[in-house]
C-alpha cells in the first residue's frame, strides 16, 4: 500500500523529537529492553556501520528501524535490526517503506546481502518479507547472553 505523504529519512543527530519517539516504538518492539537514551542514541547515529530510519508522515514518526552494513572477509553484508511500526500506523506502509530504503542504502554501500530475523508469529510482517524478496534461509540462529558480572 503506497502512502504518497510517508518519507523515510536517516538520523543524523539525536534531537529531542528522536528520544521521544524512541521512548513511545521501543516498548512497542520489546518489553524487555528499556529504550536508548541520549547517549546510546548518540552512539548508534554516529557509528559509521549504523543507520537508524525513521519514517515520518508530515510531522508524526510513524516507526523505525535499524541497518547495520559492515565489511567482513567474504564481503560487504547489512541486517536489518529493531523494525518497529507505532500500533497506529500498522498497516498504511510503513514497514515496507523502512525495508525498502534499508535496502537501497545497503546496495549503495556494495552489501551482497541483507539479513533479518523475524519471529514466525509476526505474520503480517513475514508477509512482506517475502513480498519484499528476501528468503525464509535453512540455518539455525544462536544466541549468547552472557552472565552479568557478579559483585565481590
Amino acid at each position: 500500500m503506497a502512502n504518497e505523504s510517508l518519507s523515510v529519512i536517516e538520523c543524523t543527530t539525536v534531537d529531542d523529537e528522536l528520544l521521544a519517539a524512541m521512548q513511545r516504538l521501543v516498548p512497542q518492539l520489546s518489553s524487555s529492553s528499556p529504550p536508548p537514551d541520549r547517549t546510546r542514541l548518540t552512539e548508534i547515529v554516529e557509528s559509521p556501520a549504523c543507520h537508524l530510519l525513521l519514517a515520518r508522515d508530515g510531522s508524526a514518526v510513524l516507526g523505525s528501524m535499524t541497518l547495520v552494513v559492515f565489511p567482513i572477509p567474504t564481503g560487504i553484508r547489512a541486517w536489518i535490526e529493531d523494525v518497529v511500526v507505532d500500533s497506529d500506523a500498522r498497516g498504511r506502509g510503513v514497514g515496507e517503506a523502512l525495508n525498502r530504503r534499508a535496502i537501497e542504502i545497503a546496495l549503495e554501500r556494495g552489501a551482497r546481502t541483507v539479513d533479518l530475523t523475524s519471529r514466525p508469529k509476526r505474520e503480517a510482517a513475514n508477509r512482506l518479507y517475502k513480498r519484499l524478496g528476501f528468503v525464509e534461509r535453512d540455518t539455525n540462529v544462536y544466541r549468547l547472553v552472557p552472565e552479568a558480572p557478579q559483585g565481590d
